[in-house]
């Protein structure tokens, strides 16, 4: 989404999720909604305690690294399983991309739609 770009590894393990080398919960700074972004495609499946997560995730804010952290995720879980599973990531929306970018900036304004102040006189 918008500007992060997501690394995943999937380890088999007991459930330890790393992010940039901190636990997710305190990268998070133990947001409920970021949480439960990271955490939605392993519940959709339970496997939240079968992988060992590592991430490494640049750009954007929370909330789009989060989202571009699902998508790894969703992708990465995606080349694991069977037509079954595929089809309920696919389904609930996992594994696709928010096409959100900035708007680029044009002449004669200021910002991308910004106008100088207008003067009649």
């Amino acid at each position: 989404r918008k500007r992060s770009v997501a690394l995943v590894s999937l380890f088999i393990g007991t459930g330890k999720i790393l992010i940039n080398n901190r636990y997710f919960n305190t990268y998070l700074q133990y947001n409920p909604k970021f949480i439960y972004l990271l955490k939605s495609p392993l519940l959709l499946l339970n496997v939240e305690q079968d992988y060992d997560i590592i991430i490494k995730v640049v750009g954007g804010g929370l909330n789009s690294q989060s989202e571009a952290i699902r998508l790894s995720i969703s992708k990465a879980l995606n080349s694991l399983f069977a037509e079954d599973k595929k089809k309920l990531l696919r389904i609930n929306g996992f594994l696709s991309t928010n096409s959100s970018i900035k708007e680029r900036k044009k002449y004669g304004l200021k910002k991308a739609r910004k106008a100088p102040q207008f003067s009649k006189r």
